[in-house]
């Protein structure tokens, strides 16, 4: 069972994975679990008031779950070449679950923890509720060019002190200099240079792209437009491929969501774990719905799906199943003629 708040100790053969219980065991929500980013250190990253911010505004009223994984933070630091692999991800996460007989999670997956949240879920759909998925990728190779990963990876191999700052100026965007000096500790505090280079390597060869299509949990994806170390584009390209998901683009340049407005990072994510209850029209709507007549006024002044799901902050899938609603209701062949019997009823 979950037992009291703490930080724990799960054991993995011979080695121990550590992690954190958070929060009211009986909210009545499913638990919230977090799969371990590249490296982390559950006591240390908890003295940064970005991260307090963060996880204490998603996971609020419910149980949250942390981990570092093994090789890093407060788990046992050593680490084998055969645990490097995503199936070894998933099987670290469903141990841990098991282990505090969580039989339903909600999953907040960021960074390279997307793809071990995605991967799971994939895996094992009857134990998803939800998902959350935050600077997400698909394939690791997509990151950077070629050649790239290699020379970041060997700078933090050979020089843990460089290596660490060469991934503050990717991670931190605008950060301050005390900020960079703060995560470029924290991060060799957080791990050796060899098992940072090794954990690295992993995050740069994951490929969940095989699984994106067998997620059947509803999914929110939630991205930075100007993320330095995963692309926007590549999380608008996970969200297309997951069936159903929600797209919430967002304002910055920070790839961690406890830099930056992490306000509007954990509205977006809270959003996403949210259950929202089935839209019903308003008295004077007719027979469309309050976000069937937003997507009605985008179409009248032109836009086309994916204006209207940036403008909405939804979908694409999401915008094209409003606009077929609206035509069936409207008895519309076309957009446009949807828009002249919508005006002809004065639902504009």
């Amino acid at each position: 069972m979950v037992g009291p708040p703490g930080i724990r100790f799960l054991s993995l053969g011979d080695r121990r994975l550590a992690y954190e219980v958070r929060g009211p065991a009986d909210s009545g929500e499913p638990p919230l679990v977090a799969p371990a980013w590249w490296v982390s250190h559950l006591e240390l990253d908890w003295q940064h008031p970005g991260v307090r911010r963060f996880w204490d505004g998603i996971a609020a009223d419910r149980l949250l779950i942390r981990y570092d994984r093994l090789g890093a933070g407060m788990s046992d630091r050593s680490v084998n070449e055969s645990d490097l692999t995503l199936a070894d991800e998933v099987a670290t996460l469903r141990v841990l679950c098991d282990e505090l007989g969580l039989d339903l999670v909600s999953l907040m997956g960021g960074s390279s923890g997307s793809c071990t949240a995605v991967a799971f879920a994939a895996a094992y759909p009857e134990r998803v509720d939800r998902l959350v998925l935050y600077g997400s990728y698909a394939r690791g190779d997509d990151l950077t060019p070629p050649g790239v990963a290699d020379a970041i990876v060997a700078a933090v191999d050979v020089h843990w002190g460089l290596g660490s700052r060469v991934l503050g100026d990717i991670f931190l965007g605008g950060a301050d200099a005390a900020e960079h000096d703060r995560f470029a500790r924290l991060q060799r505090e957080s791990a050796t240079a060899q098992t940072a280079a090794a954990l690295l390597r992993l995050v740069y060869r994951l490929d969940v792209r095989e699984c994106l299509a067998a997620v059947r949990a509803p999914t929110t994806v939630v991205h930075r437009r100007e993320d330095r170390a995963v692309p926007y584009r590549l999380g608008r390209e996970v969200a297309t491929a997951i069936p159903g998901a929600t797209f919430v683009p967002l304002q910055g340049t920070s790839h961690f969501p406890w830099h930056g407005d992490v306000d509007s990072v954990v509205r977006a994510c809270r959003g996403g774990l949210a259950v929202q209850p089935p839209e019903e029209p308003s008295p004077d709507a007719g027979p469309l719905s309050l976000r069937e007549r937003e997507v009605l006024r985008c179409v009248a002044r032109g836009l086309s799906d994916h204006e209207i799901a940036e403008h909405l902050v939804v979908s694409p899938h999401t915008v094209h199943r409003h606009v077929a609603n609206i035509r069936r209701k409207l008895s519309s062949p076309s957009r446009t003629a949807a828009v002249a019997v919508a005006a002809q009823l004065g639902l504009l």
